[in-house]
């Protein structure tokens, strides 16, 4: 993704030194031999500190891993089991011992027995608590090790990240905003170290079940969350989804608590349990949409069907997922997040037209393919009201009139928000109705931050 000019149809020849910084690729008039080009998908290999942190607490592990809330209630519980297995095995031992002992020599080799024994117990039992400790932490506390279903987000981490005049906004308080990533995924890595190629921000409101989605282009020129100015799609690889969230709360005033990541196979699977999903597909997306199917065929060892004509046609999964990738057309990157929310949007009106047990068999298949801070139960919830749910307008972020694209030093080829707070507002009126919207100090901060970064590369 970073520097690249794509992910290309055949990966086994990928080299390092292809990396391209081209900004040509967001031209409308590129010669279609460019689609034989990209450039590194995986540009960092980020090392993680994946170490538990150190607590104290009085509770059981026991405790700890048997019960959600019990996991929550405080911040040493993992650990306590450790301390009070080996006291309590420890007195054990000794009473047996001390008993052992005042039955005379004749009962020496069974004292002796005895003490071994309990040093055995003991062992077993700080091996046993050990391995309850370490469950423990990987279920319930650790954001990001399970790579597919339900996780558990940091709220203290998300909070920090929604400014004090967003949680003031009254214009917003009947929304309900979630953040639907979509990663270049083969093998099932949904959390780090991966990339998103689709970042959408989904607005619900509340009172009328009325759908916006906004894309934000994934090349786009942003704060990380951490004060490092590159594309915004570097979040998701440094931090997972909780950077990943807190890097579109921070730059666009943002309230989102929420998310819903995808790879290549969930989409494709979503889509065949939806029965497939109308698109109208053009003559110019033929061969790329064959080219990108016939390769992911091969690396998720499936079937494909080419696609043999343009018009409308019913696409089943691994034709969707490959039409959702289809960059090398006119309007490039820009038409490709039109694309995904083609699909996103086809697959909400077709869901609508099934039944309720329907539905509930594909939230179960793709909740095994996702990775989310929303529980299936939730999911299910917002299922039963699906009916109520249309898509009323969608878009992309920044806005066509207020962007501008170039090659930002050794950061690539970026698409910039010519003026950060602008584009704010209009994200604003565009979801929330909101033409009054007075952007954050700390956008305004941002906006000359990236003003500053990309101004002398765009002139």
């Amino acid at each position: 993704m970073g520097n690249r000019d794509d992910e290309y149809y055949d990966r086994d020849d990928r080299r390092p030194s292809q990396r391209s910084s081209r900004d040509d690729r967001y031209r409308d008039n590129r010669d279609s031999r460019d689609s034989r080009r990209r450039d590194d998908y995986y540009e960092d290999d980020y090392d993680y500190d994946d170490r538990p942190a150190h607590r104290k607490s009085s509770e059981s592990t026991r405790n700890s891993s048997g019960s959600r809330s019990g996991s929550r209630s405080a911040s040493g519980s993992r650990s306590a089991s450790y301390g009070s297995s080996r006291s309590s095995s420890g007195r054990n031992s000794s009473s047996r011992s001390g008993r052992s002992s005042g039955n005379g020599g004749s009962r020496g080799g069974r004292k002796k027995k005895n003490q071994k024994l309990g040093i055995i117990l003991v062992l077993a039992e700080v091996a046993v608590a050990c391995v309850l400790l370490f469950v423990a932490y990987q279920v319930f506390f650790k954001v990001d090790v399970t790579k597919v279903g339900k996780v558990n987000m940091n709220e203290e981490v998300i909070n920090k990240s929604i400014s004090e005049t967003v949680a003031e906004n009254k214009e917003m308080k009947g929304y309900t905003n979630i953040a639907l990533f979509g990663v270049d995924s083969r093998e099932g890595e949904l959390t780090k170290k991966t990339r998103t190629d689709t970042i959408i921000i989904a607005s619900i409101n509340n009172d009328t079940g009325a759908v916006k989605l906004c894309s934000v282009y994934r090349d786009t020129y942003l704060n990380l969350s951490n004060d490092e100015y590159t594309k915004c799609n570097a979040a998701y690889a440094e931090g997972g989804p909780e950077q990943a969230i807190s890097m579109l709360n921070m730059n666009l005033d943002m309230d989102i608590a929420d998310f819903i990541t995808i790879g290549f196979r969930g989409l494709t699977d979503v889509v065949d349990a939806l029965g497939g999903v109308p698109i109208e597909v053009t003559d110019a997306e033929i061969s790329h949409l064959n080219n990108y199917q016939a390769t992911m065929a091969q690396e998720l060892k499936m079937d494909y069907t080419p696609v043999q004509s343009a018009g409308l046609q019913t696409l089943n999964g691994l034709q969707a997922t490959a039409y959702c990738r289809i960059r090398y057309t006119a309007g490039d990157d820009f038409k490709r997040a039109e694309r995904q929310r083609t699909v996103l949007m086809a697959c909400l009106d077709k869901a609508k037209n099934m039944s309720y047990s329907q539905l509930e068999t594909v939230a179960n298949k793709a909740f095994g393919e996702t990775y989310t801070s929303l529980d299936l139960s939730e999911i299910l919830d917002l299922l039963k009201n699906i009916a109520n749910y249309e898509v009323v307008d969608n878009n992309g972020f920044p806005e066509e009139s207020m962007r501008a694209t170039g090659t930002i030093g050794k950061k690539g080829s970026c698409v910039v928000a010519v003026d950060l707070e602008s584009n704010v507002k209009w994200l604003h009126q565009f979801l929330f109705e909101d033409s009054e919207y007075t952007v954050s100090d700390d956008v305004k901060k941002y906006s000359e931050k990236i003003h500053s970064d990309t101004s002398s590369y765009l002139n």
